[in-house]
């Protein structure tokens, strides 16, 4: 077990978005994040406490989080300092990165020294099966998206808050390193061998009461020329009865790809259900999930209703409104 409170490690992000695993963290387990640690040219913010490593000790903090989910899941060697100091001063060190703590010498001598522990969570725990394309009992809803870190993972955790609320029989299925540290458990799916990643999607949702609704959380993107493997994973794993379309409209291009323009919603429904319709024919699209956190309340109504008007769907932001009509969609 990752033991909290935690102090966020930001390290030179260069947006918000590079440090999305710790805003999920301060979003979604506001109590567990302590502070922040940004080295200079960090440009993200969580609108933390900035802590020294000897601040956050003084404060209570036991886990230093990496934060940073940076393209490939690198570990900087300008974070190794950092890193060395939070060991030395007693804190344990966790990480989502593919770039593993464990395979950092500097990092392995200084938690041995000190008694402390390395945790690695893009390594898969199990051995996954082979999907196998069996019908399963239970409901599944996908979250998926128009490019990467559109707000999946928000959208399900969201879904699953506003079941819990109404006493519904739901349950938040953990994809990725951030949901993993959010709820303690998952697979971390970009991490499992590629045989094996739609067999460990039907392992973490499994035969389940008929009325029972998995979240999955989704990831990456169809479109995206860098991570569609994984969404397709997620979708002939799933087996999903219902899909949830997610956009963030203000993006110039693909997260990462500047060659690259997001695709439509329309685009967006007619290929995901044409993926999904070869595992589960009775697939529908329910609503479209909108993040509008870079808009104004007024530019985030209008942009939604256009969005509605046109789709046919219910269109909201479910973290800045809530996603009761998302969850209405589901019956």
């Amino acid at each position: 077990m990752i033991d909290s409170p935690y102090l966020l490690f930001l390290g030179d992000a260069k947006d918000a978005l590079a440090a999305k695993v710790a805003q999920g963290i301060k979003d979604w387990r506001p109590e567990a994040a302590l502070g922040q640690f940004r080295l200079p040219g960090c440009n993200a913010d969580m609108q933390l406490p900035d802590m020294t490593i000897a601040e956050a000790k003084t404060a209570g903090v036991k886990t230093l989080v990496v934060g940073v989910a940076n393209r490939g899941g690198i570990i900087s060697q300008t974070w190794l300092d950092v890193l060395v100091e939070a060991l030395e001063a007693g804190m344990d060190v966790a990480s989502g990165l593919h770039n593993l703590l464990k395979d950092e010498p500097r990092l392995v001598a200084a938690a041995e020294a000190a008694g402390r522990n390395l945790f690695d969570v893009r390594i898969p725990m199990e051995e996954y099966p082979i999907a196998s394309g069996v019908k399963r009992t239970g409901k599944r809803c996908l979250a998926i998206g128009t490019d990467c870190s559109v707000g999946k993972m928000y959208t399900a955790m969201a879904m699953e808050r506003e079941m819990l609320k109404r006493g519904m029989n739901a349950t938040f299925r953990a994809t990725g390193q951030t949901g993993i540290l959010i709820t303690g458990g998952g697979v971390p799916l970009d991490a499992v061998v590629a045989d094996f990643m739609a067999g460990s999607v039907e392992h973490i949702s499994p035969d389940n009461d008929a009325d029972h609704w998995d979240l999955i959380e989704g990831q990456g993107s169809l479109f995206h020329a860098s991570y569609s493997g994984v969404t397709l994973a997620l979708i002939h794993g799933g087996q999903p009865d219902a899909l949830i379309l997610c956009h963030e409209p203000t993006r110039p291009h693909m997260r990462g790809l500047p060659d690259y323009n997001l695709p439509s919603l329309e685009a967006l429904r007619d290929l995901g259900l044409t993926m999904a319709r070869i595992v589960n024919p009775d697939v529908k699209v329910v609503g479209v999930s909108v993040n509008t956190a870079a808009m104004s309340e007024a530019d985030a109504q209008a942009y939604l209703q256009e969005v509605e008007t046109r789709m046919g769907l219910p269109a909201v932001d479910p973290f800045r409104y809530g996603a009761g009509r998302l969850v209405d969609a589901l019956a």
